[in-house]
């Protein structure tokens, strides 16, 4: 089980090199060497839409009606949650996945073969899917980013399925893409980016995401690399990125939520505007808003200790009815 400290002392010991057409992008890592890679002792895989989706199932026995589900970000996977979801997994059934098309995952495909695009009515088909696959009829959701407009989206679509509710940095008010993703709504980056896309691209991106770079470790940078140079994933992010549009969102429903709440966000978040955070809590009644000063857009991965401590104790109080719950 991952700890404060083991992530904190991650390794920096060299990583063997990557040849020179894996560090421009004009090789992709195969689907067969990133499941050798970055599966975890307790990985499994359930097909859904055309793709053998990865996700991590620990904690359960005595603890099977309390469900966690953990949702990433947008080019991220289910390792950012690797040291909440091990202090998690103490006192409940805690479950995280690779979304399509990142992680072990990869694209999700038609029953031609095509890669599908990933739009909000794909991930809604999706999500219902995965729930419906794993019996998940009621459970606490916790989302960064796209994984937190998935879940708030999820809760609005699905009343009385979501127990509480944890939105990181989470999207879903209009906003301008943040440059790196807006990249592939040039139509030459989308053509040119399944063939050739420098790793120092996608370093810079993910440094970008945290509040102060010095924390990211060298293993987690090259997991965010070989996960984005993945087979069929640049394709796919192509064809996803166009559909990123939340200016039609009804963010207005949040009103009409009756689920507790908890907000947390890092004040140096560079890829969606900290003042977000003040929206989602004008909207959802009764929610809380917690800031993290210094930290950026994944501040769950970047200082899990302190996200921690606020979600052990949202998680306890909303329990017994502290939060309207």
């Amino acid at each position: 089980m991952a700890s404060f400290e083991s992530i904190a002392s991650e390794t920096q010991a060299a990583l063997p090199r990557r040849s020179l057409a894996a560090r421009l992008g004009i090789t992709s890592v195969p689907r067969a060497e990133l499941r050798r890679r970055y599966t975890q002792p307790g990985s499994k895989f359930i097909g859904i839409m055309g793709a053998d989706v990865h996700y991590v199932d620990e904690g359960g026995d005595d603890n099977s009606d309390k469900v966690i589900v953990m949702i990433h970000g947008f080019a991220s996977s289910l390792h950012t949650w690797d040291v909440l979801a091990g202090q998690l997994a103490r006192n409940y059934r805690v479950i995280r996945l690779d979304l399509p098309p990142f992680g072990v995952t990869g694209p999700l495909r038609t029953t031609s073969g095509e890669i599908e695009t990933m739009n909000l009515p794909t991930y809604r088909r999706f999500i219902d899917t995965f729930m419906q696959a794993l019996g998940i009829t009621r459970a606490t959701l916790i989302g960064n980013s796209l994984g937190g407009l998935i879940s708030w989206d999820y809760a609005v679509r699905h009343r009385g399925a979501v127990e509480r509710l944890v939105l990181i940095d989470a999207a879903g008010f209009p906003m301008k893409l943040p440059i790196y993703i807006g990249l592939f709504n040039s139509a030459l980056v989308r053509m040119s980016a399944p063939w050739w896309l420098p790793e120092a691209i996608v370093k810079s991106a993910v440094r970008n995401v945290y509040g102060d770079p010095r924390r990211l470790p060298a293993p987690t940078l090259r997991r965010y690399i070989e996960f984005f140079h993945g087979e069929g994933t640049r394709t796919a992010i192509g064809k996803m990125v166009p559909t990123l549009d939340f200016a039609d969102l009804d963010t207005d429903v949040l009103k009409t939520l009756d689920v507790p709440t908890l907000v947390l966000w890092g004040t140096k978040d560079r890829w969606i505007p900290p003042a977000h955070a003040d929206e989602f809590v004008r909207r959802i009644p009764g929610s809380r808003l917690v800031r993290y000063d210094g930290l950026g857009h994944i501040p769950m991965e970047e200082a899990p200790e302190r996200v921690m401590q606020d979600l052990s104790c949202f998680l306890d109080l909303s329990a017994a009815g502290g939060l309207g719950g």
